[in-house]
């Protein structure tokens, strides 16, 4: 592994593995190209992309779960170290982290560096999620800083936090969990799920926007053209 540890510092022999979910609705590149450069600055073994069939604290997607994740196998194709995984999706009811996290440390065990990647806006509601605490139980959350973006913590936020957060990957990667990291990342894009849906519906163009294999299947399969406009609740963005 990377970052000049001994395996008596870090278990540089361990596993490292990231969850990145999300409702990928659908999957652009903005999404990849983080994925990507996520598992590069990490140095993980396997990133799982992992799209919620209805997450609790969001508006419904627009389109069914397995489509969305036909969406993202195809976005992936080879990309090394991304894996399209499908799990919560074969569950009912509200789809939670923790039991996913769960799920991943019983695969890859307990020395495994178990990682949660969450974007600012979801970070700042992290008190407000279903047995927050057991989170850094299981796994470390790396945040994507948004250039600009301050919301500010609010007190359970900060009481979560506590003394969790470290400078580096490389202290981050010293313990299996319980730890929080923010990075930049260098390739950060401002594309919008909501406007590329808009633009699928309209029959705008998307090019550069997704990958050509996702527009295919969107188009192929008419997943946003037909829907109409989603209800209010279902219009937050990624």
């Amino acid at each position: 592994m990377t970052h000049g540890m001994s395996p008596s510092e870090g278990g540089a022999t361990a596993p490292r593995i990231g969850m990145l979910g999300g409702t990928f609705d659908p999957v652009h590149l903005g999404h990849l190209r983080s994925a990507v450069e996520l598992h590069e600055h990490l140095a993980l073994d396997r990133l799982h992309m992992i799209p919620a069939p209805q997450p609790p604290l969001r508006g419904c997607p627009q389109v069914a779960a397995h489509e969305r994740l036909a969406l993202l196998e195809a976005g992936i194709g080879d990309t090394p170290g991304l894996v399209a995984d499908g799990r919560e999706l074969k569950r009912a009811g509200p789809s939670y982290s923790a039991d996913t996290l769960a799920e991943l440390r019983d695969e890859y065990g307990a020395d495994a560096r178990l990682v949660m990647v969450l974007g600012e806006d979801a970070f700042s509601r992290l008190a407000d999620w279903h047995a927050p605490e057991r989170l850094f139980e299981l796994a470390h959350i790396v945040v994507i800083a948004r250039p600009g973006y301050c919301a500010g913590h609010s007190a359970p936020l900060q009481e979560l936090i506590g003394e969790r957060e470290v400078a580096d990957a490389s202290a981050l990667m010293q313990r299996p969990h319980g730890r929080l990291l923010r990075v930049t990342l260098s390739s950060r894009m401002a594309i919008s799920a909501t406007d590329i849906r808009r633009r699928l519906q309209q029959g705008e163009s998307v090019r550069y926007l997704l990958p050509a294999a996702v527009e295919q299947v969107a188009v192929a399969r008419q997943l946003y053209q037909t829907h109409g406009h989603p209800p209010e609740q279902c219009q937050a963005d990624e």
